[in-house]
């Protein structure tokens, strides 16, 4: 198997998957998405709050807050489940406080977390609006969560994959342009120095076969590389999307190596 990085951004990974196949990018792609763990409020004890929204939407508003952790301070957390204590620990836990005195908008950046590398990934996302002398006062808890429990611990905003697309022009095309004036992603384009159809962006071919509908006589094929995957990763920023695909491969890994133990000591 070979992986080839094409493009990888602060929040977003684009590789390409060669001769893999569907059950192994599929497995990927779930863990991803649910069983790569990240730190979001879990508890929130209202001390006050005079504002016109109600404690339960604010509850949720702020377990939907992406939050920032180095992978040290993640690492140093242990899922709930694994701790010893009887309801919340520094060791499994961390605090964050907020107090704010109206008018005006609350934001996440008014958030104030004890362990200072893990705050809010973004400071401006609108949490509710004093009015004046109200005042809200809240203690919140941020624990570590898999996707598959609540959808506020899901890292990723975007997790796919799609087969990696083949293009096939026949020698007797006409070159009558029309393949390439359909194409909604200028994946086809007509070079007029060869007086030809050209492929010239494969890879953000979508397969939806527009070219070949416009085609007359079927000059075109669009079809796809067995084996082959162009994965794409998205991220809230709360986990680097490179660091998302470390941990998933990880706890693949583990889970074949229970496998393997489980059949050997049935052997």
């Amino acid at each position: 198997m070979e992986i080839d990085v094409k493009k990888k951004q602060e929040n977003e990974l684009v590789f390409v998957i060669r001769d893999s196949d569907l059950s192994f990018a599929n497995a990927i792609r779930r863990i991803c998405m649910m069983e790569v763990p990240k730190i979001a409020i879990e508890d929130v004890h209202m001390i006050k709050n005079e504002s016109a929204m109600f404690d339960e939407v604010l509850a949720h508003r702020l377990g939907l807050i992406p939050l920032f952790s180095d992978s040290e301070s993640a690492e140093a957390l242990l899922i709930p489940s694994e701790c010893d204590c009887e309801d919340q620990c520094p060791k499994c836990s961390v605090s964050l406080v907020l107090r704010k005195k109206g008018p005006g908008v609350v934001y996440s950046r008014d958030l104030s977390s004890e362990d200072s590398k893990i705050k809010p990934v973004y400071d401006t996302i609108p949490l509710l609006k004093l009015m004046e002398d109200q005042e809200v006062e809240l203690e919140a808890t941020a624990r570590l969560g898999v996707g598959m429990d609540h959808a506020k611990w899901e890292p990723t905003t975007a997790c796919a994959y799609k087969y990696y697309p083949h293009i096939t022009i026949d020698e007797n095309c006409d070159q009558c342009q029309k393949c390439a004036d359909a194409c909604p992603r200028g994946v086809l384009e007509f070079d007029e120095k060869d007086n030809q159809i050209k492929v010239v962006d494969l890879e953000n071919c979508s397969m939806c076969k527009s070219c070949v509908r416009v085609c007359d006589h079927k000059y075109i094929t669009i079809g796809h590389k067995d084996g082959d995957f162009i994965f794409t990763i998205e991220t809230d920023g709360s986990i680097p999307p490179e660091e998302v695909l470390i941990k998933a491969c990880d706890v693949l890994s583990n889970k074949a190596d229970k496998i393997i133990t489980f059949c050997e000591g049935g052997s």
